[in-house]
């Protein structure tokens, strides 16, 4: 049985070509690609514009590129936290138990009720689209790390009932060393189908906001590309390119992480399945 799935290869190709397009391409940016006026308005594709100029006399492509980087530091900025944060924590109150395990489990099953999305919402609109990226990325990164902690307090729960953890304990190992050097070895490959997987939940909850203008209109990403063009009216301007090309990106950006994050899981258990 073949261990890397094909559905994998192609989320790592596609993810591949927007990291590629958010990371790097950027660096090569002529002029800032937020700047208004920078060049003449509603050019078609050219040599010069590869996917002509919009309504704010931008470039459309470096722009694209510039809303990617953007949204792509965003959601690995709170995926990297959140399930940091989230797997840390849920391990020690697996491994622990009784009082601390039930403080930590009252705590993330409180965060979890809390409904983030209301609260996004009321927080972008008491600031009138001012917000921040940060800070959006601070409220999301409150919010998601309860998931990955819940399960990662399971699993410990199990773990901690291993012979290699007696052993671990009656050798004089602190509980910190048992659960990053004995415990977590056995998280990575979950945590990281969890890391995806909340990255794609970021930059979705930032999306929503911004193509509502609810987001930091002063910076660009995927979602306030889509919101400007939209205030801009592109469609009755025929700017197919500035509105189409964000909303695009997002999609096959979703589809990559998520063949990624399910092709991932695969060829882990297949793998853990094979020891």
């Amino acid at each position: 049985m073949r261990l890397v799935k094909p559905r994998l290869v192609v989320g790592i190709i596609i993810v591949g070509a927007f990291l590629i397009m958010g990371l790097i391409v950027p660096f090569f940016a002529p002029e800032d690609p937020t700047a208004w006026n920078t060049y003449f308005r509603n050019l078609p594709p050219s040599r010069q514009h590869m996917m002509g100029t919009n309504n704010l006399g931008q470039d459309i492509f470096w722009l694209l590129s510039w809303s990617i980087r953007n949204s792509l530091w965003l959601g690995l900025l709170v995926s990297a936290l959140a399930t940091f944060i989230g797997v840390l924590i849920g391990m020690i109150s697996g491994f622990l138990g009784g009082f601390t395990d039930r403080v930590l489990t009252t705590v993330m099953d409180t965060v979890i009720a809390v409904p983030s999305l209301p609260i996004l919402i009321l927080m972008s609109a008491l600031l009138s689209g001012s917000t921040s990226l940060l800070i959006i990325a601070a409220v999301l990164v409150f919010f998601n790390w309860p998931w990955p902690g819940r399960q990662a307090r399971a699993m410990s729960l199990s773990l901690r009932e291993r012979e290699f953890i007696n052993v671990a304990q009656a050798s004089g190992e602190g509980t910190l060393k048992i659960v990053l050097v004995e415990i977590m070895p056995f998280m990575l490959g979950w945590a990281l189908a969890n890391f995806i997987n909340t990255v794609l939940v970021a930059i979705s909850a930032e999306s929503g906001l911004a193509i509502i203008g609810l987001s930091s209109l002063k910076d660009a990403t995927l979602g306030t590309m889509i919101y400007w063009a939209m205030q801009h009216q592109a469609l009755l301007l025929e700017q197919w390119l500035w509105i189409l090309s964000p909303i695009i990106s997002i999609m096959l950006l979703f589809i990559g992480l998520f063949l990624v994050s399910t092709g991932w899981s695969d060829y882990f258990a297949t793998r853990r399945g094979r020891q």
